[in-house]
Parts: structure tokens; C-alpha cells; sequence
């Protein structure tokens, strides 16, 4: 059985190394985008089991990153679990990330276990 593959979509590398080392320590393989096209691109382009989607990113933010994804003609985006991670914490953050067609979302600084059981958890429902 080959391992899910996960794509994470972060510009800022300290998160995407500590996603990097969380993830391959758990048999993943992660697909890394720095911006939000590049993410989309993926996305279309490759077999993904999972989205880990930053909301602040350089070129688009990660709503419209979801909403694109959420919208492409490739089928399977509309039912691929998408994860926010965000910085944003602030009252109605989380219900606008879920309007964009996020399915959950995690609080930065990542922690650890949530994100491994979150994870876990939307690859084993998609299965």
C-alpha cells in the first residue's frame, strides 16, 4: 500500500520543515507548494489525499485557494479534506474559513499530536 500523499501549501519554511519532519516521521508523502497558485497547480496535477492550507499566503489567500480548489473541474477536489492552519484566531475566523470550503482548521503554533490526529482522522474518512 503506498503512503497518503498530503499537500501542504505554506510560504513560511520554519512550518513547512516542522510539517515536513511531522509528517514523513509518519510514513507521508508531502507534495510542498510556497504560494496559492502553485498549490492549485499541484492539486489539479497531482493525486493528493489531503490539503494542509496556510490562509495567509503572497499571491492569493488561502479562502480563494479553497473556493478555486472547492470549484475545479478535477472531480476529486470536492471531496479531498482540506485543513487550514492558520495564525488566525480571531471571533468569526472560523466560520469564514469554513464557508471557503475548508473542512477543519488548526490553530498556529501547530500543535503536534492535533495535527497528526486530525490528519489521520480525514485521510481514514476519505478511504
Amino acid at each position: 500500500m503506498t503512503s497518503p500523499t498530503v499537500l501542504y501549501i505554506e510560504d513560511h519554511p520554519d512550518n513547512m520543515t516542522l510539517v515536513r519532519r511531522i509528517l514523513q516521521s509518519e510514513n507521508y508523502t508531502l507534495i510542498e507548494a510556497r504560494t496559492g497558485l502553485q498549490g492549485i497547480f499541484f492539486a489539479e496535477n497531482e493525486d493528493i489525499d489531503l490539503i494542509l492550507l496556510d490562509i495567509n499566503l503572497p499571491d492569493i489567500d488561502g479562502y480563494e485557494v479553497a473556493r478555486q480548489l472547492r470549484a475545479s473541474k478535477k472531480a476529486s477536489l470536492a471531496e479531498i479534506p482540506i485543513i487550514a492552519i492558520t495564525a488566525n484566531a480571531m471571533r468569526g475566523d472560523d466560520r469564514k474559513i469554513l464557508q471557503s470550503g475548508c473542512n477543519f482548521y488548526i490553530s498556529k503554533p501547530i500543535n503536534i499530536q492535533e495535527l497528526l490526529k486530525i490528519v489521520e482522522e480525514s485521510i481514514q474518512k476519505k478511504v
